[in-house]
């Protein structure tokens, strides 16, 4: 036989959670065509040596935000680099299927932190799609890296529909004939292959613009016909829902964990964010495997999703998205001129506002309100990097952390950097996630935050602590197990040709050296992003884990530099779910 590529003694995981085992694989036009315990013959073909590395099938990353990126940056090379090759866009009720590019750039602004005015750029040039079908035209049309799957967004056909300040406005409901083109926009999505519907009705996410600016998305103002009028399409047809409760509100976290339940057409599938080990709510997450194993028991097919590493977080300024369950922080991030918004934050009066929301420490919460854990680490003044904005207070006077960092925004304004954990810091509790089968391993925002957080290498970050615990001599799940969850697990249940590595199987994958699997995988990076007017994202370097990346038998990613192809030619597909 002779192959296109043959990869060479690695110990191979087929994504199903099986043994490991030493294997040469043949691949041929993208597909596994051989797997051998002896050599196969490389005559013609392209070797990748994997001796002493772990080969495993190309991770998946079920909660994206590449929306706006692949359009203009196809390659997507910050997940490709770490070993993704299959991505799922259209979350938390955001889609670019339907809209048109201003009220585009009003959804994912502010949400999503990126520049409105490059997003609605983006989309004038490329948008050459009416629907669904068109938008899956338009994407295997471009040179991409990985393989894209998708969800449509109920913010997206909401505002298409009813526009965009209807669409946001809680005395106004849909009518008839608007609840039926929305499920129309659903059907023909399912129809062209998406994997289900994303919604939301968590109350920080807030809009850009004009039109509708700071009212919260438009999905979180549907009403209960509406929404079961799409979950009963979804559910007829096997589709997903996606979504994000109000966690401030307990008939929102119910509403959205008992949808899964049968109900005629059978269980919903349904993802929820998230399973996270908050810091401001440190009992939560010991409910959250309890809610998923009764949801599952009584006939439903329920899944949290969940970021398995420390959520920190990064700040330029008061520009972060935790602000905005504050009603002082929310009205700051309202006034997008800098004057105005530098007035407000001098005000006595509003001072007083953020620092009584500061202080409360009752209701649910994402962000644990402690300047006392918030690390200065850039700043024109060199004498407060390094200190916590609790100790700038305590070092001017004893002042109000609240003044301190105020005082700090309003003079340097987003040359002042810092940093925070919200979530995720406490180990053995990530390991306690990690394994529950109640949760699925993702939620990386990849193409969002670009300023905020980068966990573009979540899957390498969860195999090393897998792999740390097994060699320290305290095993909490096995490395094929860990495989599975960041693969074939996923591909199964979001019903795509993802995730695993047998005869016959799409041929991306990836080469990982354990030996590489170090501290630097917890590092940060900035890499200018040409689709956002070069602003600095940040990233993950971490090249000596992944020795190759392959999508459909195509080499992407090797020791340290992308193919050459890459963003020429396209190797990655649009994966119909089905």
């Amino acid at each position: 036989m002779t192959f296109d590529v043959v990869v060479q003694g690695g110990l191979w995981f087929d994504g199903t959670g099986a043994a490991p085992a030493v294997r040469d694989l043949g691949i041929e036009d993208g597909r596994v065509v051989a797997i051998s315990p002896t050599a196969l013959p490389t005559e013609g073909a392209r070797v990748v040596d994997a001796a002493g590395c772990w080969v495993t099938p190309g991770m998946v990353d079920i909660h994206t935000h590449y929306d706006i990126e692949v359009l203009e940056g196809p390659a997507l090379p910050e997940s490709l680099r770490h070993g993704v090759t299959t991505i799922l866009m259209g979350s938390c009720s955001l889609s670019t299927i339907h809209v048109d590019p201003t009220t585009a750039g009003d959804l994912f602004g502010r949400v999503e932190a990126l520049p409105r005015r490059p997003v609605i750029e983006a989309l004038e040039r490329a948008k050459s799609w009416s629907s669904a079908a068109e938008y899956v035209e338009a994407l295997e049309a471009l040179p991409l890296g990985p393989n894209i799957s998708a969800f449509v967004g109920h913010s997206d056909m909401r505002a298409a529909v009813m526009g965009l300040d209807r669409a946001t406005r809680r005395d106004v409901r849909p009518s008839e004939r608007e609840i039926v083109a929305m499920q129309a926009m659903l059907g023909e999505a399912l129809d062209a292959g998406f994997v289900g519907m994303s919604a939301q009705e968590l109350t920080f996410d807030k809009l850009d613009g004009e039109i509708a600016r700071s009212r919260t998305l438009p999905s979180t103002y549907a009403t209960g016909r509406e929404r079961r009028r799409l979950n009963r399409m979804l559910r007829e047809r096997g589709g997903v829902l996606q979504g994000g409760p109000d966690i401030t509100s307990v008939a929102s976290i119910a509403r959205m964990c008992t949808g899964t339940l049968p109900r005629g057409g059978g269980a919903l599938k349904t993802s929820l964010l998230s399973a996270a080990d908050i810091k401001a709510n440190p009992l939560l997450v010991n409910i959250m495997g309890p809610i998923a194993r009764t949801m599952n028991a009584l006939g439903g097919d329920f899944r949290w999703q969940h970021l398995p590493v420390p959520f920190e977080v990064y700040a330029d300024g008061i520009d972060l998205v935790i602000f905005e369950e504050l009603g002082s922080g929310a009205a700051a991030l309202h006034l997008a001129d800098q004057v105005e918004r530098n007035a407000l934050l001098q005000d006595e009066e509003y001072r007083r506002w953020f620092r009584k929301d500061y202080d409360s420490r009752f209701g649910m919460r994402v962000w644990h309100r402690d300047f006392f854990d918030a690390d200065i680490v850039e700043c024109p003044d060199g004498t407060v990097i390094g200190k916590t904005f609790g100790q700038v207070g305590v070092d001017r006077g004893g002042i109000h952390p609240v003044d301190a960092f105020l005082d700090l925004v309003v003079e340097h304004g987003t040359k002042l950097r810092w940093r925070t954990t919200i979530s995720n810091h406490r180990p053995k509790v990530l390991e306690k996630l990690g394994r529950n089968p109640g949760v699925q391993i993702g939620f990386s925002d990849a193409g969002a935050h670009l300023r905020n957080m980068s966990f573009y290498n979540f899957g390498l970050r969860f195999l090393r602590r897998v792999h740390d615990a097994a060699k320290a001599g305290r095993p909490f799940m096995s490395l094929e197990h860990a495989v599975h969850r960041l693969t074939g697990e996923l591909g199964e249940w979001y019903g795509l040709d993802a995730g695993f590595l047998r005869l016959g199987d799409r041929a991306d994958l990836v080469v990982i050296d354990p030996a590489g699997l170090d501290d630097s995988l917890d590092s940060y990076h900035e890499s200018p992003v040409p689709q956002f007017e070069q602003l600095p994202r940040m990233v993950n370097r971490n090249d000596a884990a992944v020795r190759s990346v392959l999508v459909g038998g195509e080499q992407v990613f090797a020791d340290g530099q992308l193919g050459e192809t890459v963003g020429q030619r396209r190797t990655g597909r649009f994966l119909r779910a089905g």
